[in-house]
């Protein structure tokens, strides 16, 4: 288990790669074994496990609909849990949604995420939009 230094380490570096969109960092900040927990009522809701099935949620949810970072609020750190606060633009009418993202690091890496949107309905329709 990560101690929190390791822990704002991680995130913050993460943090700093999305918002410069260096997809390249931001990808290799994921641990090989990363889970992903999107919550909701979405096709895209569930568990995702490993690279393969985390970066192909990824990029459904990249390719499903527009979707601009706007800012990273803030980073929350304890001693075995950490969260960005992050402010994307999302949808064909640019709504801006603030998601929480927790993290759970391991071996210098994003091991486990959990996302919370505030606004859950508005991207279980987004998401659950036919293509």
């Amino acid at each position: 288990m990560a101690n929190s230094n390791e822990t704002s380490r991680v995130l913050h570096a993460y943090a700093k790669a999305w918002l410069a969109s260096d997809l390249e960092k931001v990808l290799a900040s994921y641990h090989e074994n990363i889970e992903l927990h999107y919550m909701g009522e979405s096709p895209l809701a569930g568990t995702h496990r490993g690279l393969d099935a985390a970066f192909a949620v990824l990029a459904k949810a990249s390719t499903s609909t527009a979707r601009k970072l706007i800012d990273v609020e803030d980073v929350l750190v304890g001693d075995s849990l950490g969260a960005l606060i992050a402010v994307e633009e999302l949808g064909d009418t640019a709504k801006r949604v603030r998601r929480v993202l927790l993290y759970r690091v391991q071996d210098e890496k994003l091991r486990e995420c959990w996302l919370f949107d505030e606004d859950q309905r508005f991207i279980d329709s987004m998401w659950s939009k036919e293509e």
